[in-house]
């Protein structure tokens, strides 16, 4: 999908999930066709003409201010994380020269780190959701069915966003599958509108499209979000319940790429469980 259209569906999602008496709008009756707010009312609201806000949406006003925009995420009362992807959409990037997309490297310090962490569950992802290396341990707590090796050849590289819509014992381990499951699609939201038109992610959409109705509905909400510090409950098939706190950590000189890293409350019953599969995974 374009970037153009990403903006107006993405404007739309966010008209409509607004009331017009939530804005102090007054009502005058009569049947209204379409959820949320009218362009018109948004566009008296935003303090701009209806024509300009209409070539906004249709993605037609690629020079819009900050003023403008500001403007718009107010009224839709947009979060930060929203604010920003709106201003990405509406000045999306140059379109770079296409060159043979060559697989993503970890870097030898960073395979390093990730070795040297090994009491806690640590996972390297690309700027798509590949896993690219990940520790015995990240490897035994998110896809111990999974080839240990799979990520040091391209080609088979586990993808986070793929376990969780198309593998039944990814979709097992979270005791709340829905709350991970929009989070990934809203982590993918800000992906997108990162990387406008790339056609390795837009391969990845379109099979998780087809292959999940799950997926297919949730991208179709347009929400959007970054993946922060969260505690999520497992349910392990080795060592059972596990609360574990996830935290990402972007690499600088990596683009898009950032390590997940798991730990559990020190003398909790998950700290126990998770040493018990440390043991297990140990070679």
């Amino acid at each position: 999908m374009s970037t153009q259209a990403e903006l107006g569906e993405f404007l739309r999602s966010r008209r409509a999930r607004l009331r017009p008496e939530d804005t102090g709008l007054t009502l005058y009756g009569g049947r209204r066709r379409v959820p949320g707010l009218r362009r018109e009312e948004l566009a008296q609201l935003a303090g701009v003409s209806v024509g300009y806000y209409t070539r906004l949406e249709q993605g037609q006003s690629p020079n819009a201010s900050d003023a403008v925009l500001d403007a718009v995420a107010r009224v839709l009362r947009l979060d930060d994380v929203e604010r920003g992807h709106l201003f990405a959409l509406a000045r999306p990037k140059p379109p770079e020269q296409r060159r043979p997309a060559r697989p993503e490297r970890v870097r030898p310090g960073v395979r390093t780190m990730i070795g040297a962490l090994g009491d806690v569950p640590v996972v390297l992802m690309s700027r798509f959701l590949d896993v690219l290396a990940w520790n015995p341990l990240g490897h035994a707590l998110l896809a111990g069915h999974a080839d240990p090796a799979a990520p040091e050849r391209p080609r088979d590289r586990p993808n986070i966003a793929r376990l969780l819509f198309l593998d039944p014992h990814t979709r097992e381990l979270y005791a709340d599958w829905t709350r991970k499951a929009r989070a990934t699609v809203a982590d993918l939201r800000i992906i997108a509108g990162r990387h406008p038109g790339d056609p390795e992610l837009n391969r990845l959409i379109g099979e998780l499209t087809v292959g999940s109705q799950d997926f297919a509905r949730m991208w179709a909400a347009h929400t959007v979000g970054d993946c922060g510090t969260d505690v999520r409950t497992y349910r392990h098939p080795l060592v059972g319940t596990l609360d574990l706190a996830a935290e990402f950590m972007a690499l600088p000189r990596d683009e898009g790429q950032r390590i997940a890293v798991f730990t559990a409350e020190p003398g909790s019953p998950s700290a126990a469980a998770l040493a018990l599969l440390a043991d297990l995974a140990r070679p």
